[in-house]
């Protein structure tokens, strides 16, 4: 009876430890055309791309990788693609109001600003996703990126 009790406990221990470890040594592989390090924004007139950068009365949501308007954007491991993300209810931010909900390795996150081939289905590691939107038209001199968040709205940071 106690080794019972003992190889469930190991195993539930296993399972669990499993579990919560799925996204362990997740890395984002490369983003866009122009940056295979996938470099981040750092700081610009517009404000810093760091994940809890002040936004005025807001923080931050996101990370921000650059990216040059118009450049390819590539799926950063397989994925599948669930659907639009719509930025913005500014309509004078049209140019740039479009994202992507993506699911893979573990990991449920939004890429803002990227014009998607498709909204629906999957992608392996290194494919077009689709393409960097016009940035600079919307605001200009800021680097231009792409701006990964997490579901949860948790850091992102840690899968660069």
């Amino acid at each position: 009876y106690n080794i019972y009790i003992l190889l469930n406990i190991i195993l539930y221990t296993v399972i669990y430890t499993t579990v919560l470890c799925v996204c362990d040594g997740v890395k984002f592989g490369q983003l866009c055309s122009g940056n295979s390090l996938n470099t981040r924004r750092t700081s610009d007139s517009w404000g810093q791309g760091h994940h809890g950068a002040s936004r005025g009365t807001r923080e931050h949501q996101g990370l921000d990788i650059k990216c040059n308007d118009g450049a390819t954007v590539y799926a950063p491991f397989d994925v599948t693609l669930h659907g639009k993300v719509t930025v913005y209810t500014d309509a004078n931010k049209a140019a740039i109001n479009n994202g992507i909900n993506l699911r893979g390795q573990g990991l449920c996150f939004k890429l803002f600003y990227v014009q998607p081939d498709r909204y629906y289905g999957s992608v392996s590691k290194g494919q077009r996703i689709g393409v960097m939107m016009p940035m600079q038209t919307v605001y200009p001199g800021i680097t231009s990126h792409v701006h990964v968040q997490m579901c949860g709205k948790s850091d992102p940071t840690p899968y660069f």
